[in-house]
């Protein structure tokens, strides 16, 4: 059984500055995902040169999605089930989830940033408004890392974790990407209805709160389902006592 903490954002503080501290002495998840981004964006580069405003906004997400699956899952490789169990217990699941949301989200935005001025230096400036776009990058890269670190909390006790991840996280991606690659045509100069551009990020931005409401309430739901197994274990154990009896008296 979990321990509760006392203090929250301490807590949180304290594995988020243990994640920032380890990626600033291994420097394995930054390199790593820089070294994917700038291989991917010059390769495509040279297959396409220069392409148009509708190919180079779904280029644009699509390698967003691939850095975000590579970011989060190296995120959660390195912790092994000692340590998580060690985090579990000295600062609670809760805390642990919402650190790890804080630090993949900072990794992502960085990614996200980046890759923008490589796509402008590399496939040309399609946009009209930059600065509209690249709002809608940052909420965009806060969607994608919010949504695969959750998967991959729930694929952490799994033998193949990016493998599973990727399996149950493309189904629920598609629908927010093909959002995101609608909203980000407003940078690129196409005109939305009136209300209907809020709308969409409104609703992306509800999609990002629900998933940071399953942050605090999964851990509940595995501390429950740990309850019931040890309930089931304790009543067969109990059940099991009187028939070693019976079996020695005979």
């Amino acid at each position: 059984m979990f321990t509760k903490p006392v203090n929250t954002f301490p807590h949180i503080f304290t594995l988020l500055k243990k994640d920032m501290l380890l990626e600033l002495r291994q420097q394995y998840t930054f390199y790593g995902v820089l070294l994917y981004v700038a291989s991917s964006i010059f390769v495509l580069y040279l297959a396409i040169q220069q392409p148009e405003s509708t190919v180079w906004n779904g280029l644009f997400w699509m390698i967003q999605l691939f850095i975000c699956v590579n970011a989060v899952a190296k995120s959660f490789l390195q912790e092994t089930k000692g340590r998580m169990l060690y985090f579990y217990t000295t600062a609670g699941a809760q805390q642990f989830i919402i650190a790890k949301l804080l630090y993949n989200t900072f990794i992502m935005l960085l990614m996200s940033l980046i890759s923008l001025v490589l796509f402008r230096v590399l496939l040309g400036n399609p946009l009209v408004h930059f600065w509209q776009f690249t709002g809608i990058v940052c909420i965009g890269s806060v969607s994608l890392s919010l949504v695969f670190t959750m998967l991959a909390a729930i694929a952490a006790k799994a033998q193949q974790q990016a493998s599973l991840m990727a399996i149950m996280g493309f189904p629920i991606i598609i629908p927010q990407l093909l959002l995101l690659m609608r909203i980000s045509k407003a940078g690129m100069g196409e005109a939305f209805q009136a209300g209907a551009l809020s709308d969409m990020v409104w609703l992306l931005c509800g999609l990002d709160a629900l998933v940071m409401v399953m942050a605090v309430i999964l851990p509940f739901c595995v501390m429950a389902r740990q309850r019931f197994y040890d309930d089931i274990d304790h009543q067969s154990l109990q059940q099991r006592r009187p028939l070693r009896s019976w079996g020695t008296v005979f």
